[in-house]
């Protein structure tokens, strides 16, 4: 099972970082090249503990579809959410913040199993670990530009 594990410093208080990284709609921002969209479950605003969100999103030129629920919760130190349906044969993301001196530490922490066997371990290695480490970076950078400027109120003030 392939793990991901990244870490983020983020000059930014550890409640905006930690809401940020919940919100479905700060997501839609950070996932606009694979048209990702959220179309069942909660579909905009903050997610919490018990709740799921359907995703259809373009990868690999094909529209997929995948639900995830956050099954841990811990504002704002720490959330899970993991697939309940989907392409992979199962995934977990734990989201951990700390505070650090003039900011916050987010670490993901992403681990999932490929379907298809072997081919599975094989498109990991040439390429879909590759890939996932790509698009949570990506999506952490827009957290982080979002934290440290006043793009956040964007998000998280009505």
């Amino acid at each position: 099972m392939p793990r991901i594990e990244l870490r983020t410093v983020i000059t930014a208080d550890r409640e905006i970082v930690f809401d940020l990284s919940r919100s479905i709609d700060l997501h839609k921002i950070s996932t606009e090249h694979t048209n990702e969209q959220a179309i069942a479950g909660k579909t905009s605003g903050l997610i919490g503990i018990d709740e799921s969100v359907t995703w259809r999103a373009k990868h690999f030129g094909i529209y997929q579809n995948l639900t995830s629920k956050i099954t841990e919760f811990d504002r704002p130190n720490y959330f899970v959410d993991e697939m309940q349906e989907g392409v992979f044969s199962e995934f977990r993301h734990e989201h951990h913040f700390s505070d650090i001196e003039n900011g916050t530490l987010m670490i993901d922490v992403f681990e999932y199993s490929s379907p298809f066997g072997v081919f599975g371990k094989l498109a990991d290695m040439l390429f879909l670990e590759n890939y996932m480490k790509d698009l949570l970076s990506k999506r952490n950078q827009i957290i982080k530009e979002f934290a440290e400027t006043d793009k956040w109120r964007k998000i998280l003030i009505n």
